[in-house]
């Protein structure tokens, strides 16, 4: 089928099998041009088949030179119907790693539950033995609670107040004002069940437990701080608590792996065009502005820049880990430079539907958000006769 994208407010009901293997290989070979990696050599995603997730795999196994084992949520293709993009890039990943050499399998199912957790763990033991390196980079709006069997959904929304400011819909460039209604305590409950570290300590415990996890272990799960304009909807909003309650569960998880002398950190990463970050009133907006101001100091990255930094200016680089005063790896540094952040607030102020071609990037952040789903990308003929259903190798 002849495949296209088509929209649904912040969703893309498609995605594009050959250029979401384009966009895999993309960030394959940014990573072989930076060079080799010594970190880790066998490596478990929690999530990785998307943004910062598959990132990190990337940059695990191309630079690292790791064997991967990916743990993910993602719709196959049927005849007719296209499968998610992650299914694609997994798919995608797995080939490329099989040419190099590399160990590479996938587990497709929920991770927040039971099941998942047990087939990974026995995957390990049996074609890795242990590992050294665990990513934990789940985005669900919900998460069903494996040992209450309550369903219990995320909330996007501000707490004691409602908030109101500026946003922008991408797709027509208008700028508008948006209220948010404040959150309950139910609301911001769930949000932290769904969203905070609960799950990364379970993955842990039981890996711990099953004796997976090698001798200096390292466990790393990602977080967000963001400017002063988006904090009442999101640092000081429900999904704040949720984060909050994720970096304090490294230093929980720290403390348990102490016996194995492993250690667990939160790393604080740059504001990237997601699924879930598109879908936040606000942050399109300062991600449109914040790209044009990056982009012109020629600071920008994506996703697979930023891993890759982590990996080798952070992680692997030889020295003691540098951290924030609580404790959090902070690779958003050149995002949260005073210099650029002035400049955001001072375009914010400016901004409005016709400034905005001009103060923004909004091609930019367009043009990623399509590249998610395999749009976008130089050199794939979109108007070719393609197979949407795909197999990913180490799943039957």
């Amino acid at each position: 089928m002849i495949i296209e994208p088509r929209m649904r407010g912040f969703i893309c009901l498609t995605a594009h099998p050959t250029g979401c293997a384009q966009n895999v290989k993309n960030q394959i070979n940014y990573v072989k041009a930076q060079g080799k990696i010594d970190g880790a050599k066998r490596v478990l995603v929690i999530g990785a088949s998307t943004g910062f997730g598959l990132a990190s795999r990337i940059t695990s196994a191309f630079g690292c030179g790791a064997s991967t084992i990916g743990v993910f949520f993602e719709k196959p293709g049927t005849e007719g119907k296209t499968a998610s993009p992650g299914w694609y890039n997994s798919a995608a990943f797995e080939q490329e790693a099989h040419a190099a050499g590399l160990y590479a399998k996938s587990i497709n199912g929920d991770a927040f539950s039971e099941d998942i957790k047990a087939q990974t763990i026995a995957t390990i033991k049996a074609d890795l033995g242990q590992v050294d390196l665990v990513i934990y980079s789940l985005a669900s709006p919900v998460r069903m609670h494996p040992t209450t069997g309550v369903l219990h959904r995320s909330a996007l929304k501000p707490i004691g107040g409602t908030f109101t400011n500026k946003t922008v819909d991408f797709h027509t460039g208008n700028v508008t004002q948006v209220s948010i209604e404040p959150a309950t305590q139910e609301d911001i409950d769930n949000t932290v069940v769904v969203m905070g570290g609960e799950d990364w300590s379970m993955w842990m415990d039981a890996m711990q437990k099953a004796g997976v996890l090698a001798e200096g272990a390292m466990t790393l799960a990602y977080s967000y701080i963001g400017p002063e304009v988006t904090k009442a909807v999101y640092r000081n909003g429900t999904i704040g608590r949720a984060k909050d309650h994720l970096e304090a569960t490294a230093a929980t998880i720290t403390e348990q792996l102490q016996a194995l002398g492993g250690k667990a950190y939160v790393s604080v990463n740059k504001a990237l065009v997601t699924q879930a970050s598109s879908a936040i009133p606000v942050i399109p907006l300062y991600i449109s502005l914040l790209y044009k101001i990056m982009k012109r100091e020629g600071i920008h990255e994506g996703c697979i820049e930023q891993m890759d930094r982590l990996y080798r200016a952070r992680l692997y680089a030889g020295t003691p880990i540098s951290l924030d005063a609580e404790n959090r790896i902070r690779i958003d540094d050149w995002e949260m430079r005073d210099d650029v952040q002035a400049e955001v607030a001072r375009l914010w102020e400016e901004a409005t539907t016709e400034s905005l071609v001009e103060l923004g990037d909004l091609a930019g952040y367009k043009n990623d958000f399509l590249n998610l789903f395999g749009f976008g990308f130089e050199g794939v003929d979109y108007l070719a006769d393609v197979n949407e259903v795909v197999s990913i190798p180490s799943i039957s």
